[in-house]
């Protein structure tokens, strides 16, 4: 079964995501394995973690990247902008929520419904509460723009807002959680 599919590029090639079980309903979605010329082969430097569930959401991260420390790094920075909890749903002014660390907007909850052949309900509260099935569909959202967008920076911006001057000042902000995490040297 094929999850979270989207296109190959010449950079980018992708290989099918499953699906595992784990305690009756909580799923995670495996993320695909990606690999990029340009890869890093350094390990990831990422703090360790001090507050409840970090150390979760620290493990989920990791395996999320799939041994890519920029990948790991990139959830890193995305973690660190949105600044989101195990069990979070934040709303929004638009009437959409937040969900989980990674902070994943619930407008995404139909589509990652669809591609895991889960109810609406289950993805929502899998989001939320389960750190790895958030990281993985954040590792998606982010790798999906990466495949549309060509750009890595476009790519951190798309995770954020379709509206072009948001990515903007989104990737930006990004860019500097990567720098206080990783230092100057983030890649």
């Amino acid at each position: 079964m094929n999850i979270f599919p989207f296109p190959r590029t010449a950079e980018l090639a992708s290989a099918p995501i499953g699906v595992r079980a784990s305690q009756g309903l909580r799923f995670g979605v495996t993320a695909a394995i990606f690999t990029l010329a340009f890869g890093i082969s350094l390990p990831a430097m990422a703090r360790a973690p001090v507050a409840t569930g970090d150390a979760e959401i620290a493990r989920c991260i990791r395996s999320a990247a799939h041994g890519k420390p920029w990948l790991e790094r990139t959830l890193w920075g995305l973690r660190d902008q949105e600044g989101g909890w195990i069990g979070a749903a934040v709303v929004n002014s638009n009437g959409t929520h937040d969900l989980g660390p990674l902070q994943i907007n619930s407008w995404w909850v139909p589509k990652i419904a669809t591609l895991v052949g889960r109810p609406e309900t289950h993805v929502r509260h899998w989001l939320q509460n389960d750190a790895c099935f958030n990281a993985e569909a954040a590792c998606w959202i982010f790798l999906s723009g990466l495949a549309a967008a060509g750009d890595y920076w476009k790519a951190i911006g798309v995770y954020h807002s379709p509206t072009g001057w948001r990515q903007l000042r989104y990737a930006a902000s990004v860019s500097q959680h990567l720098r206080r995490r990783f230092g100057s040297q983030i890649w």
